[in-house]
C-alpha cells in the first residue's frame, strides 16, 4: 500500500467521528509515521493533555499529537479491507484518549 493511500485511509477514519465530537477537537495534529521507536509494534499513540485534564494553564500549549504507525498496522493486516478496519479502530482509539477515555473503557466498548 502506498503512503498516500494509507494517509487517505487515516483521513477517512477521521471522517467517521460524529460532527459534534469532531467540532470539539482542538489543538490536535494527526500524523502518520512508519513505526514507534520505543515499541515497533505500537499501532497508534496519543501524546498530549486529554480534554478532561485541561485547565486554564493549557492556553498557548503546543498541539497534542495523534500518531498512526503505518508499518506496524500493515504488518498485522493481510488485505486492504483489514487495513481500512484497523486504521479506523486505531484512529478512533487515539481520538478517544484525547477525550479522556481510558484504555480499559475502550476495550469494553470494542475499540481496544
Amino acid at each position: 500500500m502506498t503512503p498516500g493511500r494509507f494517509e487517505e485511509l487515516v483521513g477517512d477514519a477521521l471522517d467517521l467521528i460524529p460532527p459534534q465530537l469532531a467540532a470539539a477537537i482542538d489543538n490536535v495534529v494527526v500524523l502518520v509515521d512508519d513505526r514507534n521507536d520505543e515499541d515497533p509494534h505500537l499501532l497508534g499513540l496519543y501524546h498530549g493533555i486529554a480534554l478532561t485534564e485541561r485547565d486554564s494553564h493549557y492556553g498557548g500549549s503546543l498541539p497534542d499529537t495523534i500518531t498512526v504507525y503505518r508499518d506496524a498496522l500493515l504488518d498485522i493486516c493481510s488485505s486492504e479491507e483489514e487495513v481500512v478496519h484497523e486504521v479506523a479502530v486505531t484512529v478512533i482509539h487515539e481520538v478517544a484518549h484525547y477525550f479522556g477515555i481510558e484504555e480499559d473503557r475502550l476495550h469494553e466498548l470494542g475499540w481496544g
